[in-house]
């Protein structure tokens, strides 16, 4: 077996007014982030990961954010798409990490239904998938609730 390790890591501007959408769910809060499809960073991060540990390139390459097919799309979308670019290559997920950078809103209350949407767009099993959520301490944009950040590691296996 044959396995790769890929990084991603992406970062969006919160704005007032905006839906926020992260791990495919819409939370709760009075700011949103803003992007050219629904701005969610951390399935952003995790197809950047997904693409990376395959050596297929980044998001952006696959997706441009100038072509309006993607304008407001939803990101589970264009994660399925990966899912299934990285497929032909003969690749499977062996696990994920994450971590998502934001002061508010408050992800413990979310995390299992991000999990379980992650694990049901993916098609792998929601053990197989780690999300953890830190603030930065008031630091930073994250922590001047400016922009919300993920990072995340993926194994893929073949």
């Amino acid at each position: 077996m044959k396995i790769k390790v890929g990084f991603g890591f992406d970062v969006h501007k919160l704005e007032e007014g905006k839906d926020f959408w992260l791990g495919g769910i819409k939370l709760d809060h009075t700011k949103g982030a803003v992007g050219h499809s629904d701005a969610d960073v951390l399935i952003h991060a995790i197809c950047d990961a997904l693409l990376g540990a395959a050596n297929m390139r980044d998001i952006g390459f696959h997706f441009p954010p100038n072509d309006n097919q993607y304008k407001g799309i939803d990101s589970k979308v264009l994660l399925r798409k990966v899912m299934s670019i990285i497929g032909t290559r003969g690749f499977s997920v062996g696990n994920l990490d994450a971590t998502v950078a934001l002061q508010e809103p408050k992800l413990s209350p979310y995390m299992d239904q991000i999990r379980k949407v992650l694990a049901n767009t993916m098609e792998i099993e929601e053990e197989d998938i780690s999300i953890k959520a830190t603030t930065t301490e008031r630091l930073g944009f994250e922590g001047r609730e400016e922009g919300v950040s993920a990072y995340v590691v993926v194994l893929l296996e073949k």
